[in-house]
């Protein structure tokens, strides 16, 4: 019988899109074997989306559960191995008691001494590689010793929205004209990232406006209300504005019909990459926050970043980081107007 692999990755949205070749590499290591991806309740949408995952183990769900049917729940998989790709102490307790056979853990958490039986050496902050191959260095107990290269790597960062487009966001995307490109704009990241500042989206949505191209701005309702004041100011260069319009299912729909993004390092910046949409990352060059550990990865992924030994002084500002606020609009204009108008709803091959 084909075995089934847990995969644990808790934590955000971007950090699970970036752990789908942990995903995907186990799936070419063990063909026909099942692969059940554990995260939290909101990344849900990112788990059905991907084809190397065959289900979804929620774990708030999970977790608010008595101990005894956390720990049948995890035996009912009767897994072979589990790999904490994101630390978590209550599931590896879990997977411990559960008597998974195999558990991986990095060696510098110390509760991974006390609850996995495979310790793998791998020092995320000063390490020259991209989390994507980070992660894939936790397969090595199940045989797998390479560090592939970036562009390997990048085939297996895969999604395929599965959830319909709202008919009336599909009639917006399509009342383009042939010329034109439906960029998606995401300006917070909610603390996960350097933001790029309001004043540069609204130079670059007003640049992309007159340059006939349609400006769509994307958010949490928290964001949005944050942003009403801007939204306002530049709603003549706005095609809509979406946000806390749109659950993780319908973003993902969104954006596989538009035609690109543009955005800091976030969830929604690594998703249409993912999705094989044209993906623009603007970065600090500061580590361990540079896109040589955190680019988005995609056949039309791209990236920005003003490189300079200064940024260094931008650690105890991260709100003022002048690095990133240095790329200029009328640069990352110019980027996005080399782009090519996608189809509406193309799937990636």
């Amino acid at each position: 019988m084909s075995p089934t692999f847990l995969v644990s990755r808790t934590d955000a949205i971007g950090d699970v899109v970036l752990t789908l070749p942990v995903c995907g590499q186990l799936k070419q290591l063990f063909p026909g074997c099942r692969v059940v991806l554990i995260g939290r309740t909101y990344t849900a949408p990112v788990a059905a989306a991907c084809l190397w995952v065959d289900d979804f183990l929620n774990l708030d769900e999970l977790l608010g559960q008595p101990e005894t049917e956390q720990v049948a729940a995890l035996r009912r998989y009767a897994a072979a191995a589990i790999v904490h790709v994101f630390p978590h102490k209550a599931l590896a307790r879990l997977a411990q008691k559960a008597r998974i056979p195999v558990r991986i853990g990095t060696r510098n958490r110390w509760q991974h001494w006390l609850t996995c039986n495979r310790l793998v050496a791998l020092s995320r902050r000063h390490s020259p590689l991209h989390e994507a191959q980070l992660n894939l260095q936790l397969l090595r107990p199940l045989g797998y010793a390479q560090t592939p290269a970036l562009p390997a790597v990048a085939e297996l960062v895969r999604l395929t929205s599965v959830e319909p487009l709202a008919p009336d966001l599909q009639q917006q995307l399509a009342a383009r004209q042939p010329h034109q490109l439906n960029v998606v704009l995401h300006p917070r990241s909610r603390g996960s990232a350097r933001e790029w500042g309001l004043d540069r989206y609204g130079q670059l949505a007003r640049l992309l406006h007159q340059a006939g191209h349609r400006v769509f701005v994307t958010g949490t309702a928290a964001e949005g209300e944050e942003l009403a004041g801007w939204l306002v100011q530049h709603a003549p260069f706005l095609a809509a504005n979406l946000t806390g319009r749109l659950s993780l299912a319908q973003l993902l729909a969104f954006l596989a019909a538009a035609d690109g993004l543009v955005a800091g390092s976030t969830g929604p910046l690594h998703l249409a990459a993912a999705l094989g949409r044209h993906a623009l990352g603007l970065y600090p060059p500061i580590r361990p926050m540079h896109p040589g550990r955190w680019a988005p990865l995609g056949p039309l992924a791209e990236f920005m970043v003003f490189d300079r030994p200064g940024c260094e002084d931008c650690r105890a500002r991260p709100a003022a980081c002048t690095c990133i606020r240095a790329i200029a609009p009328l640069a990352v204009a110019a980027q996005v107007l080399a782009w090519l108008p996608l189809p509406l709803n193309a799937q990636r091959p």
